[in-house]
């Protein structure tokens, strides 16, 4: 795999030659400095310059390194998708890096599998392959930037550095007053998941459509038969958190 050595603020100044040579401390500064400058772009409305910035950031090294080490140490590193595939050796993960390009790539159909709800239901998830993880981990590092400079200052559902101790405690401020509302509305989108249009995804969601585009009709594989995916999402993917965004304003 070729790697640039040139010293930018984007790549590294001395571009590793095995998984164990990295330097992770450089590779997350670079990440943040990119994603800084993207979201600084955002507040300023240069879309143009935003798009730019996530196509580079979305192309270098330090964020395909940083891409490939989020899905190898997280719960689903031991869950495989329809190609059976996992890297769990540092050769694999390094030799994974070089597979990150967007020429060429095409995502495989994800793995239905069903776990049990707290009321005995069963809920839905599909699991990418881990190079479809990669690649969902990697355009999320160029959104996320978009994303929380655009977002609702009181919505903590799958926000970076936020929880549910943060919307409680939000609640709890809102509802100590004097003139606080005397009723609380509790609301979900019924198949909210399930049936959401991806046209509306492709015009609204802030990243590259044509990757955007690829993983929405990749299709789903159960009991053997591929499914196509019309509409809706996944729920089980990196790109594709597993429960709506709940807002405490």
């Amino acid at each position: 795999m070729k790697v640039s050595g040139r010293k930018t603020g984007s790549a590294l100044s001395h571009a590793p030659d095995n998984w164990h040579a990295i330097d992770w401390r450089r590779v997350e500064r670079n990440v943040r400095g990119m994603q800084i400058r993207i979201a600084k772009a955002t507040r300023e409305g240069n879309w143009r310059r935003v798009k730019a910035l996530q196509r580079m950031l979305t192309r270098t090294l330090s964020a395909k390194l940083y891409a490939v080490r989020r899905v190898t140490q997280n719960q689903g590193a031991r869950t495989a998708g329809v190609d059976r595939e996992l890297w769990d050796s540092p050769e694999s993960r390094w030799l994974a890096v070089g597979r990150l390009k967007r020429h060429g790539y095409k995502p495989l159909p994800l793995r239905r599998v069903f776990i049990p709800k707290a009321n005995g239901k069963e809920r839905p998830l599909g699991i990418p392959t881990m190079r479809d993880r990669a690649m969902q981990a990697l355009y999320l590092l160029a959104l996320e930037p978009v994303a929380e400079s655009t977002s609702d200052p009181n919505s903590y559902g799958f926000r970076l550095n936020r929880s549910t101790a943060d919307a409680m405690s939000q609640i709890f401020v809102v509802m100590a007053r004097r003139s606080s509302a005397q009723w609380v509305l509790e609301a979900d989108i019924k198949g909210c998941f399930d049936h959401i249009n991806h046209k509306w995804l492709e015009n609204n969601v802030p990243m590259d459509r044509v990757i955007l585009r690829k993983w929405l009709k990749a299709g789903l594989i159960y009991k053997g038969q591929l499914q196509a995916t019309e509409a809706g999402t996944p729920q089980g993917g990196i790109i594709t958190p597993p429960t709506t965004e709940q807002t405490a304003g």
